[in-house]
C-alpha cells in the first residue's frame, strides 16, 4: 500500500512536470507549418488542408447560416466574435495572446494546430524525424476525441460524425513516412 501511494506520488509529480511545458509551447501558424508540409513528394499536407473544409472554418462563421445556425442557438452577435463558435472554428481561441506567433491569424481556420497542438517546440526537422521526440515536445497523436471534442451533439449543425469516414477524407499522410 505505502509504494503504491509512493508511486501515485511520483506520477503524478512527473505529469505535474510535464504538463506546463506543453502549456507553454506557442501556437505558429499554418505558416509555419507549410514550410516543411507542402512538398508533394512528402504528401503536401498544406495543400490538402488548405482545399479541405477546416481552411475555411472561420469563414464560414461569416456565412448568413452561420448567423442564421447561430442566432437559432442563442447565440447573439457576429458568430465570427462568438467564443461558442470560435472554440471550434479557429485554432488557439481563447489563448493567452502571449502565446500566438506572428503568423498566427484566425483567418486560418482550423489550422493544423487546431489537432496536431501548438507547434513552437516540435517544429524543427530534426524534432519532426522522431515521432517520440515530437510527441514529447507536444505534438498531439490524433485519436477520435481529438475530432470529437468539435464535431458532437454541442454543435448546432452537428448531423453526427463517423471517425472513420471523415478522418479519410482530410487524411495527409507523409508517404515517406510509411
Amino acid at each position: 500500500m505505502r509504494r503504491s501511494v509512493f508511486v501515485l506520488i511520483a506520477l503524478a509529480f512527473v505529469a505535474s512536470m510535464a504538463v506546463p511545458a506543453m502549456a507553454d509551447n506557442s501556437y505558429i501558424g499554418v505558416d509555419g507549418c507549410k514550410m516543411c508540409h507542402k512538398k508533394e513528394a512528402k504528401g503536401d499536407q498544406y495543400g490538402k488542408w488548405a482545399a479541405g473544409p477546416h481552411a475555411g472554418a472561420y469563414a464560414t462563421l461569416g456565412t448568413d447560416a452561420a448567423k442564421e445556425a447561430a442566432a437559432a442557438a442563442g447565440i447573439e452577435g457576429s458568430p465570427q466574435e462568438a467564443a461558442e463558435c470560435l472554440s471550434c472554428h479557429v485554432t488557439a481561441a481563447g489563448v493567452d495572446a502571449a502565446l500566438l506567433g506572428k503568423k498566427y491569424t484566425v483567418e486560418e481556420g482550423v489550422g493544423c494546430e487546431s489537432c496536431h497542438g501548438a507547434g513552437s517546440e516540435y517544429k524543427s526537422m530534426k524534432i519532426m524525424k522522431d515521432p517520440e521526440a515530437a510527441v514529447a515536445a507536444g505534438l498531439t497523436v490524433i485519436t477520435e476525441e481529438t475530432c470529437t471534442a468539435c464535431h458532437n451533439e454541442q454543435s448546432p449543425t452537428f448531423k453526427g460524425f463517423d471517425f472513420a469516414e471523415y478522418s479519410a477524407k482530410i487524411a495527409h499522410p507523409d508517404p515517406t513516412l510509411q
